[in-house]
């Protein structure tokens, strides 16, 4: 690490702690309660409470009721009020940064226990709220972490590349051979790409579905999401799968080698195991009373 990077860490630290002196001075009406997840109040979770190691380096704290507890963090309405979050969401750079601070608390639980992630800025305004969601759903939320035990989250996303792929095998015409004119050299040359983005797309959807069958028997559950372009998909090509499975942690290797046999060895067409993660795509996020939310994916 060079020292220009130790003294920008030292820098952002000393700013989280300004912020955490600026928060805990702040009017209780003037605060709201950013929360990460939920879990068991078996105490397997009181080590991730402490300074700092929130969003914007707030504190994470826990707020217990009826068996549950939810990983909390305090935070200054003017930052995470209705309009503030809304206009931080719809900034890019700002959104990444809140995802990795909540996304780090989250994962810090999910290394202990079974976690159910809420939703990406998911604010009550007060505590008594997330205490009422609790109690709401204590039921559900106790069923969903037995469930969840045991068990983590494996993305498979499948992309196209077309550039990849080798080109569409050209037809010579029945009749002559003498010279073609460059517009009609043009036009077939048209339809041959056109015919091989279209077999490559149907190649895709090949491997999409010999991925799902290959994967039936190692997988709990499934969840199809819409694909990620541009920034989002952060990758060559284009997405046109993005599926979530539910996959016991002692089967992810097993996993892992029967989507690769099943994707592997079409030009043109790439598939990617992501995770493990928590399972965001199989809790159900609550987000009655808060001010915000969006999903984290």
């Amino acid at each position: 690490m060079s020292t220009t990077d130790r003294t920008d860490n030292r820098t952002e630290a000393t700013a989280h702690v300004r912020a955490r002196d600026r928060t805990r001075d702040q009017p209780q009406s003037q605060m709201r309660v950013y929360v990460y997840g939920i879990g068991r109040d078996d105490g397997t979770l009181a080590p991730l409470a402490g300074p700092g190691g929130g969003v914007d380096g707030h504190d994470v704290r826990l707020v217990a009721e009826g068996g549950l507890v939810a990983l909390v963090s305090d935070v200054p309405a003017a930052a995470f009020g209705e309009e503030p979050l809304r206009r931080r969401l719809e900034h890019l750079p700002g959104l990444e940064e809140l995802a990795r601070a909540h996304h780090a608390v989250v994962d810090a639980a999910f290394a202990r226990t079974a976690v159910l992630p809420l939703r990406l800025a998911t604010v009550y305004s007060d505590v008594e709220g997330v205490t009422g969601m609790l109690l709401a759903h204590r039921g559900g939320f106790t069923d969903m972490l037995t469930w969840l035990d045991g068990h983590v989250e494996l993305g498979v996303k499948v992309f196209v590349d077309p550039a990849a792929s080798p080109p569409a095998p050209e037809h010579r015409a029945a009749h002559g051979s003498g010279p073609t004119s460059p517009g009609r050299a043009y036009l077939q040359q048209r339809r041959r790409q056109r015919r091989g983005t279209e077999d490559l797309y149907r190649a895709a959807e090949e491997v999409r579905g010999q991925v799902t069958r290959a994967v039936l028997e190692t997988a709990r559950a499934s969840v199809a999401h819409r694909t990620q372009q541009g920034e989002l998909s952060g990758e060559r090509g284009m997405n046109v799968a993005n599926h979530a499975y539910l996959v016991p942690a002692n089967a992810e290797a097993r996993f892992r080698a029967e989507v690769e046999a099943a994707g592997s060895g079409v030009a043109g067409v790439r598939v990617e195991v992501t995770g493990p993660w928590a399972p965001y795509s199989f809790a159900s996020p609550v987000t009655e009373g808060g001010e915000g939310g969006t999903a984290p994916r």
